[in-house]
């Protein structure tokens, strides 16, 4: 039985650290978008516009620098763009419709998806351990969602089954971009990733947006309260959609939806902090559960690469063996006989 030091390893502590980090910054998109809400402002696609400028801009500025072809055909790009630009608009739509609490649980579905794909095209093998992981993860959150019914938090929303299809689409649509980012990442190159999803997301934006958020955006005020957030929610995504292909790199796909898991209870913890509100007790211990099942896949990840590393090093033995059990003299007949 190994110690707990052997899983700490550099590349772990780092995918777990990452995870958080990108969580934070998830959290911080949603209060931008929440004091959005609060001014009237209702424009998703818009939002999500500037980010994909940014990437567009600073990645695209790097690939053209280089002067190199593209790893990947550039025409892969355009449908990534544009489920990637859907899925956000879907999650964001729903908020409309349905309860927080609903969009929160629907939500968990990127995770199955995700797992389900990776298992199909990239042949990712999910043992009990990691299987283990996911299920203390998701179990946190579902504590997270019966403190919010405890608390008297949810609300029913306009439309309750439109809201709910809309999270479920934009779920699904999430886990197929980031299985696509996963594979591109891995076999392509992460600065062309970035440039390209920018680029065709920022085309596919406009587009949409000249189409149903015109009279929405003309009647924005742009005073200081709304352009702030408006430019944070901006900021906050570009560093999201940057350091995302990083993680994917080190742990997958998988381990960054259950990453994200934890960006409600690090909002909790905002406001706990900035607003002294009071939160109900299951809040941490649904934060500790996630933690816990962050560090069970973390190691069911770093237990399946040793056992990779193992086979690989048994079969290069196994290569090397037959000469080396060979009889002299068959070597020399044999080198004899090929000269």
């Amino acid at each position: 039985m190994r110690s707990f030091k052997d899983f700490c390893t550099k590349k772990t502590l780092i995918g777990l650290g990452l995870g958080q980090f990108l969580s934070l910054l998830i959290t911080s998109t949603g209060f931008a978008s929440s004091e959005l809400a609060k001014r009237g402002i209702n424009a998703p696609t818009s939002q999500s516009f500037i980010n994909y400028v940014l990437l567009a801009i600073v990645y695209g500025s790097i690939v053209l620098y280089r002067r190199k072809a593209l790893k990947a055909k550039w025409y892969f790009y355009i449908p990534l763009g544009l489920v990637d630009v859907e899925a956000n608009y879907l999650v964001v739509k729903a908020y409309q419709y349905t309860s927080l609490t609903s969009v929160m649980l629907l939500d968990c579905w990127t995770i199955p998806c995700v797992m389900l794909l990776t298992w199909i095209f990239l042949k990712t093998k999910y043992r009990f351990r990691k299987i283990g992981g996911v299920v203390v993860c998701v179990a946190g959150l579902v504590m997270v969602i019966f403190s919010d019914v405890h608390a008297g938090d949810r609300a029913g929303g306009s439309s309750p089954l439109k809201g709910d299809a809309l999270v479920i689409a934009g779920a699904t649509l999430y886990a197929v971009t980031n299985v696509s980012e996963e594979f591109l990442v891995k076999n392509a190159d992460r600065v062309e990733l970035m440039a390209m999803l920018g680029s065709f997301g920022a085309i596919i934006s406009a587009i949409q947006i000249s189409i149903i958020e015109r009279k929405e955006l003309r009647s924005i005020r742009w005073t200081a309260e709304a352009a702030i957030p408006f430019a944070g929610f901006s900021v906050a995504m570009f560093f999201f959609y940057s350091l995302v292909p990083v993680l994917l790199q080190i742990s997958g796909s998988t381990m960054l939806n259950l990453s994200l898991l934890t960006s409600d209870m690090w909002s909790v913890v905002i406001r706990v902090v900035a607003y002294h509100e009071k939160v109900d007790w299951l809040y941490y211990l649904a934060f500790a559960a996630v933690i816990i099942g962050l560090i069970t896949y973390s190691v069911g990840e770093r237990e399946e690469e040793d056992r990779r590393r193992t086979n690989v090093d048994v079969e290069a033995e196994h290569d090397k063996r037959p000469y080396k059990e060979c009889p002299p003299e068959n070597r020399v007949l044999g080198t004899a006989g090929s000269s």
